[in-house]
């Protein structure tokens, strides 16, 4: 089963803007944003248009060009992360909607430069949960 995630930021405009509508193979309990706004609500749904969960998902720490969501019992956590290894395998959320798998990450002690790598895939038809023969995924 495939999950959508609407991720809008709740400022600007009356009912804030759309960050991005994006689809991943479900039962992705974590998932990374690249330049994710300050304020945003997330809602997760299931193909069936179950929702999985909803709610807000403000930073409360400083700015990092990436954030990571998860998704658990009790609601969504957001931290701004400056990914490891640990994260790699993670779907990246994109603003606009498109989603990519990552597969790279460094940076400078000092958070001054970043390089990263992020994959691409798709398939016709959405299928559900499909991912390329060896494509490296974590949940």
């Amino acid at each position: 089963m495939n999950w959508v995630w609407d991720v809008r930021s709740r400022d600007g405009g009356m009912n804030g803007l759309e960050y991005c509508r994006a689809i991943t193979a479900g039962g992705f309990s974590r998932v990374l944003l690249h330049a994710a706004p300050a304020r945003m609500s997330v809602r997760v749904t299931a193909d069936d248009d179950t929702v999985v969960i909803r709610g807000d998902a403000d930073r409360t720490g400083d700015y990092s060009p990436v954030t990571l969501l998860e998704v658990s019992p009790v609601g969504l956590r957001r931290s701004e992360v400056w990914p490891d290894r640990q994260l790699l395998g993670l779907p990246v959320l994109l603003p606009g909607g498109e989603v990519g798998v990552l597969t790279a990450w460094e940076h400078a002690d000092d958070h001054s430069w970043w390089r990263w790598s992020v994959e691409f895939s798709n398939h016709t038809g959405r299928p559900a949960d499909w991912h390329p023969p060896g494509q490296l995924l974590q949940r």
